[in-house]
């Protein structure tokens, strides 16, 4: 049987990894709430997956 891991992150979070399992490597925002958590998130994942 697979082991499976749960795990409990918000929504902005969800949309930064979501993009980067569809492939983006790349994203362009600008800072204002209440987005600015999901370029965070992005700004902190992408470099992990050569973005």
């Amino acid at each position: 049987m697979t082991e499976q891991k749960t795990v409990f992150i918000s929504g902005n979070d969800a949309i930064a990894e979501g993009a980067i399992a569809a492939g983006a490597r790349f994203y362009a925002g600008y800072p204002i709430t209440p987005s600015s958590e999901v370029a965070e998130a992005a700004a902190r994942r992408l470099p992990e997956v050569g973005g």
